[in-house]
């Protein structure tokens, strides 16, 4: 059997190459990539907390004031902010300017193994990022619960979902500036319409059934229910949103990147 005859590595083997990939490149520049997420949600609930938190109330089972409701939704956000950034500008920038996929694309490898690989790597960021900003008000006694020990996998369920839907945006992207739109009219506002800030309950009418559209409104809702102990028949359908989410989206940017990637 002469090389070319050889088959391909198996399909988990080539999508962990891919991961693995990312992984060396980010641990290259550890100190600077990961530091600023335990500084982050530090000063943002200093930030928010003494100023609006000293006007707002909040009167919800098991939460005491309003910097633990915000950083129980700051432990999955900064988890969808990571992945978004990661599979638009940097997935751009690696497509476009760095040429990094044709290389791995001449490997043994499919333009869907690469796509489902950069989306275990935001997974892998998003439970990263959601572990230090755990880290952060566990040690800064924000919120002392033990089953906060699952929202890292929260965070990861996150990052792949905000990685798939990226990436199928940046599919349709031509100029890196395009961006904007996405952050400026989607990803910012969801922030302060998912429960984040306040509950969707107190929402408008109107937001609060497109609230539930959001899909950053099922991680934060899950996030909050794991560290406040709180129990709806709502976490099974945040549950299903999020698995559905991540399943519909893989496959429309495979759908949608395989194209461009081979041409």
């Amino acid at each position: 059997m002469t090389t070319n005859d050889a088959p391909p590595p198996p399909f988990v083997s080539r999508i962990v190459g891919v991961w693995l990939r990312h992984v060396r490149v980010y641990a290259k520049n550890l100190v600077s990539n990961g530091f600023p997420p335990f500084i982050e949600p530090l000063i943002f609930l200093v930030g928010m907390g003494v100023g609006l938190g000293a006007g707002f109330q909040l009167k919800l089972p098991g939460v005491s004031g309003f910097v633990q409701f915000l950083a129980a939704g700051l432990l999955v956000t900064t988890a969808m902010f990571t992945a978004a950034y990661e599979c638009t500008f940097g997935t751009f920038i690696r497509l476009e300017f760095d040429r990094a996929y044709d290389g791995m694309l001449a490997a043994p490898m499919t333009p869907a193994d690469l796509v489902l690989g950069e989306i275990l790597w935001t997974g892998t960021k998003g439970l990263f990022f959601s572990s230090a900003v755990l880290i952060v008000i566990t040690a800064a006694g924000v919120i002392r619960q033990p089953l906060t020990l699952l929202v890292p996998a929260v965070g990861f369920a996150t990052g792949c979902l905000f990685g798939a839907i990226s990436l199928f945006v940046t599919s349709f992207v031509k100029n890196i500036n395009h961006f904007n739109f996405y952050f400026t009219g989607f990803i910012s506002p969801m922030f302060f319409f998912s429960g984040v800030i306040a509950p969707v309950d107190r929402l408008p009418p109107a937001l609060r059934v497109l609230a539930e559209f959001f899909p950053l409104t099922h991680p934060v809702r899950i996030s909050q229910a794991v560290c406040f102990g709180w129990r709806s028949p709502l976490l099974v359908w945040d549950a299903l949103y999020l698995l559905a989410g991540v399943a519909l989206f893989s496959w429309l940017a495979v759908a949608r990147l395989r194209k461009r990637l081979i041409d």
